[in-house]
């Protein structure tokens, strides 16, 4: 196991494993007992700032690995590794695992109970940060129990990114799970359902209830396996045009197409004529456009 306080997402380790009694040694974290006990030993108080709910369901976990379905071949990054519950479990599936943990105080925890694992790198840092500064390199999978307020965030950034990424295993709030996998026409099909699909095809595993975390959150939560695409699902010549459309046509959910376009700058005849000529009736709401859809009119379109 290693430690770095920098970001270099390498997977060259230099491998430096601590001395420690067998007592220190954690053997399973996701029961509410043994969690209790580390959070008392280290002195932990979950922080809403980092929206902290530990995973204290061997049921959950088992999920997460089974959808995940590792191999040593696999390089991980876990984002929020906490007090370790998942990274050890990944550790002894994976060839190497990065876990990002932006939570100092959680660090020693982490470290102990990793120790015994020399293909564990810890990154002490916030993955926003380090997205943001171009700093992933590649990995193969991402398997994270992410915070809830940054989730929509994250996923959209990860998709999007170059890692070479083949899946991503995520617990985030159920409401987000129906959203990234929602169909056109539905309630909860909105611009992140069509960001998501666009790069990638989306399964939600499981439910996980409040009563699987400690302390339980005020929402369920659900696992979802995301298969990143080799290729987008539809092509488009212009994916900044493309996207523009989806914004514009979902920013006024009640408006129709005819409506919501003229936020990109042009007239409601001009954007009449668009859609007609892409096939698509201008009084249709944006909500139930397919992906197909959207690309054929965003070809169409031409913003101001």
């Amino acid at each position: 196991m290693t430690y770095d306080r920098r970001p270099p997402f390498s997977f060259t380790l230099d491998v430096t494993i601590e001395k420690m009694c067998p007592s220190d040694r954690v053997s399973s974290l996701a029961t509410p007992g043994a969690t209790a006990e580390v959070l008392r030993r280290f002195g932990i108080r979950p922080r809403k700032r980092f929206g902290q709910h530990f995973l204290i369901s061997q049921r959950a976990l088992d999920r997460i690995l089974e959808a995940a379905d590792l191999s040593p071949g696999d390089r991980v990054l876990e984002i929020g590794a906490g007090l370790g519950t998942l990274t050890t479990s990944l550790a002894e599936r994976a060839g190497s695992v990065i876990a990002v943990e932006v939570d100092e105080d959680l660090i020693p925890a982490l470290r102990m109970a990793v120790s015994h694992y020399p293909n564990v790198q810890i990154v002490h840092a916030d993955i926003i940060d380090l997205m943001e500064e171009g700093r992933p390199s590649s990995f193969t999978k991402v398997v994270a129990n992410l915070p809830y307020n940054v989730a929509s965030l994250l996923i959209v950034k990860l998709v999007e990114t170059p890692l070479g990424l083949s899946r991503m295993v995520l617990t985030v709030q159920r409401e987000v799970a129906t959203r990234l996998a929602a169909s056109p026409g539905t309630k909860a099909y909105g611009a992140l359902s069509v960001a998501v699909q666009f790069r990638a095809t989306v399964q939600v595993v499981d439910r996980v209830p409040a009563t699987a975390f400690y302390p339980p959150p005020d929402v369920e939560s659900a696992i979802v396996r995301i298969d990143v695409r080799a290729r987008p699902a539809v092509h488009v010549p212009d994916e900044r045009r493309f996207f523009a459309v989806v914004r514009a046509a979902f920013g006024q959910r009640r408006k129709t197409l005819r409506n919501a376009l003229t936020g990109l700058g042009i007239r409601p005849a001009a954007v009449a004529e668009a859609c007609l000529a892409a096939g698509i009736d201008p009084q249709r709401r944006g909500e139930t456009l397919s992906l197909q859809e959207f690309a054929a009119l965003s070809a169409k379109v031409t913003p101001s």
